[in-house]
This record gives C-alpha cells, sequence and structure tokens, in this order.
C-alpha cells in the first residue's frame, strides 16, 4: 500500500503546536482593509488555535495521528 500523502495546502496554512494543538493564521486581513479599525487589524494579526470541530479534520490533512 503506498505511503499516505500530506496535503501541501495545509502544511502551508497551517503548523503544530508543541502541545500537539494546530495553530492557524486569522482571516479578514486581505482586502477591504480602509473601513476596518486600527486596533481590529492589529488584532488579527499571529496565529490562532483551531476549534475542536475541525481540529480532527485539520490533523487527517496534516497526517498527523
Amino acid at each position: 500500500m503506498p505511503k499516505m500523502k500530506t496535503k501541501k495546502c495545509a502544511t502551508k496554512r497551517m503548523k503544530m503546536s508543541a502541545t500537539g494543538k494546530v495553530l492557524r493564521s486569522q482571516g479578514g486581513k486581505a482586502h477591504l482593509n480602509g473601513y476596518k479599525s486600527r486596533k481590529r487589524k492589529r488584532n488579527l494579526r499571529g496565529t490562532a488555535v483551531t476549534d475542536k470541530g475541525v481540529q480532527k479534520t485539520m490533523l487527517r490533512m496534516l497526517q498527523v495521528g
């Protein structure tokens, strides 16, 4: 049976934390930024932990576990 391959789109968009959680970048900063407040755009920086409902699907895409 062939080796299971990781979805390459998933590796570019998500990463694993040291404790095994899936980290993702936050959406909502690509366009239409003119009317959004500076505080709102600043808070969208960085990574966020995925919720439990989606985490199983993301782990399957990353071929972890």
